[in-house]
């Protein structure tokens, strides 16, 4: 059963305006190691690095007004399996939250080109 959806688009300009104003610390606050070194290994860094912010806004808002329980933005991390496609691991107060709200599968997809990046998210319960 459906439990929750959300979707976000971010501009690739202004992800990169900030991270050129606030530069590794910015990185660092919201995204994990293997995010970092995962974005920072692809050929538009930008993109992907959007794409994984949208991804964790798209969670964020698919928990609705419980999102504000998730307190780091490391707390949701983006990977890719061996094939590409997309999932998160959750950790901290995320997993927390998860786990209070009985959510067993959450199914992202994200994409991007030059100047967006768009990511969604559904929160399953009872698959």
């Amino acid at each position: 059963m459906i439990v929750g959806t959300g979707i976000d688009i971010v501009e690739i300009s202004r992800f990169k305006n900030a991270t050129k104003k606030w530069g590794g610390n910015f990185l660092d606050k919201i995204f994990t190691k293997n995010e970092v070194v995962y974005s920072k290994k692809r050929r538009f860094q930008d993109q992907h690095f959007a794409a994984r912010f949208a991804a964790k806004e798209a969670v964020l808002k698919a928990f609705g007004d419980k999102m504000t329980s998730i307190r780091n933005w490391q707390d949701i991390e983006i990977l890719n399996d061996k094939s590409g496609k997309p999932y998160i691991r959750f950790h901290g107060s995320a997993k927390r939250l998860k786990t209070k709200e009985k959510i067993d599968k959450v199914v992202i997809s994200m994409a991007h080109c030059r100047n967006h990046a768009v990511a969604n998210a559904i929160l399953l319960r009872g698959e």
